[in-house]
């Protein structure tokens, strides 16, 4: 398809194929201003391939020609590096990557199976070591009450129920329509930490936040925060794991047993701004993924950023014609959020 137009941006030498793209706008368009951007995506209407440089259709993740078709893309396009913007291709790429068909910033097959299952990745963080809260399948013993029934492969906070007694937690694992998992309460904040790994799988950032607010398990207002304990457990967490690109962990601070990892999301978060205006100069995700994508070895900055800065997310939209065409009109003149006064 036709690449985007109308947009001056600076030389790019790289350029990057970004997978399911979806809605995710604030991602395509931060790469873009970087590198040349293939999206790929199965829905015609998805909004975010209208911020790349190319745009096109792919099989759904599950056709066997998915990859192939990824494959004929990068070929075309010189694409240095893929980056899945969802969960859901996440083992496919991980299992091409290894097979040297795409170069894919994405861990190993098991890793990637292992974190999109909650209750496989509980057993993997206590296998290395790592912090998780005390989580159970249904019908094993529970040691205290509250507790969360979670779906073992669920997102967006969906089907997340507390549970307050036994009672209550059967219910819940029979209300729930898909496998669950029992997990601790935590009685306290929830952060999240924004991760890089390069291809070695060496942490070169991790960048704490706070949870303000969230919507469908999605943060939409958030503060970054220089915590040392945050930092170093997402440092630590993403090297175990063996994670390649960027990472999500989810951390609560319980009030009794400390930190606790909740959920690892091997991509970007439904955060990304907030690592993107707390990276230093010429440091955010994007821009070192590229740098990645061009050949260079980089050096990690583990706790270097701008504490302190404070997101909040909204929504917009494109007007398309009738050939799926961005028309560049725009509801309020300029777009977007009011200029500073």
């Amino acid at each position: 398809m036709a690449a985007a137009g109308g947009v001056s941006r600076p030389e790019r030498d790289a350029a990057v194929l970004l997978t399911g793209v979806g809605k995710r706008y604030d991602i395509v368009s931060a790469f873009a201003q970087h590198a040349i951007v293939v999206a790929a995506d199965p829905n015609p209407l998805a909004p975010a391939q209208y911020a790349a440089d190319h745009r096109y259709p792919v099989p759904r993740i599950h056709d066997p020609a998915y990859v192939p078709a990824l494959c004929e893309l990068c070929e075309r396009h010189g694409v240095g590096v893929v980056v899945p913007l969802t969960d859901l291709d996440l083992e496919v790429l991980a299992h091409a990557s290894r097979d040297g068909l795409l170069p894919a910033l994405v861990p190993d097959p098991e890793i990637a199976r292992a974190t999109f299952d909650k209750y496989e990745a509980h057993l993997l963080l206590e296998r290395l070591g790592l912090p998780s809260p005390p989580t159970v399948l249904p019908g094993d013993p529970v040691d205290s009450f509250p507790v969360m029934i979670k779906p073992r492969q669920g997102s967006g906070a969906r089907s997340i129920h507390r549970a307050d007694d036994e009672a209550a937690a059967e219910f819940f694992v029979g209300y729930v329509k898909e496998p669950t998992m029992v997990q601790r309460f935590m009685d306290g904040p929830e952060f999240s930490i924004d991760t890089l790994s390069d291809q070695q799988g060496r942490c070169l950032n991790a960048i704490p936040r706070t949870m303000i607010e969230s919507r469908g398990g999605e943060s939409i207002k958030g503060t970054v925060i220089a915590d040392e304990e945050l930092i170093a457990l997402g440092a630590r967490a993403s090297e175990a794991l063996g994670v390649r690109g960027p990472c999500t962990i989810q951390v609560f601070r319980d009030r009794q047993i400390g930190l606790g990892i909740t959920d690892v999301n091997t991509r970007f978060g439904g955060a990304f701004p907030a690592p993107m205006y707390a990276a230093l100069p010429g440091r955010t995700y994007p821009e070192l993924i590229v740098r990645m994508a061009r050949g260079e070895r980089l050096e990690p900055h583990v706790g270097e950023f701008r504490d302190g800065v404070t997101f909040t997310r909204y929504y917009w939209q494109l007007e398309l014609d009738e050939q799926l065409r961005p028309t560049g009109r725009d509801i309020v003149e300029p777009p977007g959020p009011p200029a500073p006064r």
